[in-house]
């Protein structure tokens, strides 16, 4: 599972030129899954976006996660995250999971945290999304459960 962590002042998903999320300070995720994810994987990256502390504190340092600063949370689906662009230069995306894996664990990360984060704003699963915001910092980390061992 792969998670795009942007720290944002603002964000914002619209479809059709409507509008389906939206949040102000807080974090856009875009949220790609594998084959082999689960329930559990889902589970340790949740808690790890979470605690992260990526907003400054009072003397400028990153010392500070998404609940001690109010923030809000835009969850977005994203296979592309999943590209294989070793061969050609058309990328594959044979390393993403199946729409329905996808859906289910997606649907499952929205949960998760809207049990924990006040404002948590979404997309729409397998929409054309156009997806907007303002980068504090810039401020992105990727987060690969691969790596979380």
């Amino acid at each position: 599972m792969r998670f795009v962590i942007q720290r944002a002042l603002e964000g914002a998903v619209t479809i059709e030129g409507k509008t389906v999320g939206q949040i102000g300070r807080g974090l856009v995720v875009l949220i790609g899954v594998a084959p082999t994810d689960d329930q559990k994987t889902a589970e340790k990256m949740v808690r790890k976006l979470l605690a992260m502390r990526i907003f400054e504190d009072s003397h400028g340092k990153t010392n500070l996660s998404l609940d001690q600063v109010g923030g809000g949370l835009l969850l977005i689906s994203q296979f592309t995250l999943y590209a294989d662009c070793r061969r050609g230069n058309r990328p594959g995306f044979t390393g993403a999971a199946g729409p329905d894996l996808a859906e289910s664990l997606y649907d499952w990360i929205v949960a998760a945290c809207r049990e924990k984060v006040p404002q948590v704003a979404t997309g729409v699963f397998g929409a054309d999304m156009k997806v907007s915001l303002v980068n504090d910092g810039p401020f992105t980390i990727i987060l690969d459960s691969d790596s979380l061992g």
